[in-house]
């Protein structure tokens, strides 16, 4: 593995960064003010290809990797405007329908995931199973007219609000009246979808909700991949997940180190820059060297999973994972603190960031199950749950 990027993965970082530059805090800031949504970043970054860049070229996008697709992700949040949907949509939902689902269903949304045109939650959380996809009860069943009929509840999920459709992980009941895991695309306009709102701490533009499946009738063809499809289906779209969930952590630790050094080297007490004095310099300094060790983390991940060693990358995506939401809450710190009151002062763009890094420890899975993965997959540990 070459670390060095490429030139076209250079050239990739520095256009995105350049978007991203003349949207920036302050757009991200405004839209969770009033409530709005990045509706005019994810159409510009849909418009010049950056959204469908890992997926097929000859589904319209740009036939990369997961690697392309974690910069794009770290460059929007480096510079303060980051797309929590791109997790979920190119990342996850995307991915997912080009490795499993069938020729029709790519034709149908891959090219219109490729242009940013289509966006797809994903509901997978319920409120009594937790990371245990075991205990989901949302179930899909046969309609004896045809098609499907899907029951249930999801939680936590991410801008359905402002998504077209939902990459749905359910129960199927096959013929012989069996239960297993299988994931249907449902349209948010479908009857007997609804979906309310959870009140948040945090100051996100994308919010979280509730949804109900109240009956909801599908197609034969809403079922991704088929009926054989099942857990393939539904893992080929978490390892992805994890790699850009850690893009987009890294790219807010640089974001809030950008400014935490900034301000110590041109605050000055006592006739001296802050930055000057050992503690305020060390923590920012060891901050940053988190920050690299993490990113390094995430591009090794990308690029197991993009040369198809994906035992590997399941390893590799939970260590970046854990290890970039770890970089980005002691990045934040620092900064705040380098700032001191300022740093909790809406002014200066840092104290919202302190809820939106931890949520990397939560989120798409805890780092309590990532040392548990670790600590029976490749430490051979008994499992503990």
């Amino acid at each position: 593995m070459d670390l060095r990027e490429t030139d076209e993965q250079q050239l990739l970082r520095s256009s995105v960064a350049a978007m991203a530059a003349m949207y920036g805090r302050d757009y991200i800031r405004e839209k969770v003010r009033t409530g709005g949504h990045t509706t005019e970043l994810w159409a510009e970054a849909g418009k010049a290809g950056y959204l469908g860049v890992a997926v097929p070229a000859e589904y319209g996008g740009g036939g990369a990797g997961m690697v392309e697709l974690a910069i794009v992700a770290e460059e929007f949040a480096a510079a303060g405007c980051p797309l929590l949907l791109l997790v979920v949509s190119p990342a996850i939902a995307a991915t997912v329908i080009a490795t499993s689902g069938t020729a029709e269903q790519k034709e149908r949304w891959l090219p219109r995931f490729a242009d940013g045109s289509v966006r797809m939650s994903f509901a997978i959380t319920e409120p009594d199973a937790g990371s245990n996809s075991h205990r989901i009860t949302t179930t899909a069943r046969r309609d004896p007219g045809g098609g499907w009929r899907l029951a249930g509840r999801k939680y936590y999920i991410s801008g359905v609000d402002e998504t077209d459709a939902t990459l749905v992980v359910a129960r199927m009941q096959d013929s012989t009246g069996t239960l297993r895991p299988a994931m249907f695309v449902v349209p948010t306009d479908s009857p007997g979808l609804t979906y309310q709102p959870i009140d948040m701490a945090i100051s996100l533009p994308e919010k979280q909700f509730t949804v109900f499946f109240d009956d909801v009738a599908l197609p034969d063809d809403a079922l991704v991949g088929g009926e054989e499809a099942g857990l393939a289906a539904l893992f080929a779209g978490l390892n992805p997940e994890r790699i850009t969930v850690a893009a987009h952590s890294n790219g807010l630790a640089r974001f809030a180190l950008d400014r935490g050094v900034a301000y110590a080297r041109e605050r000055t007490v006592w006739d001296a820059p802050i930055g000057s004095h050992q503690a305020v310099a060390h923590p920012l300094a060891k901050a940053h060297i988190g920050v690299e060790l993490a990113r390094q983390a995430t591009t090794r991940a990308a690029w197991l999973y993009d040369v198809g060693d994906h035992r590997a990358a399941g390893e590799a995506a939970n260590i970046a994972k854990y290890a970039a939401a770890e970089a980005a809450i002691e990045a934040v710190d620092a900064a705040v603190q380098a700032h001191g009151g300022n740093g909790l002062a809406e002014e200066y763009g840092l104290g919202g960031l302190i809820g939106a890094v931890r949520v990397g420890r939560i989120a798409p899975v805890s780092r309590e199950m990532i040392l548990n993965f670790v600590a029976q997959h490749t430490l051979g540990l008994p499992k503990s749950y």
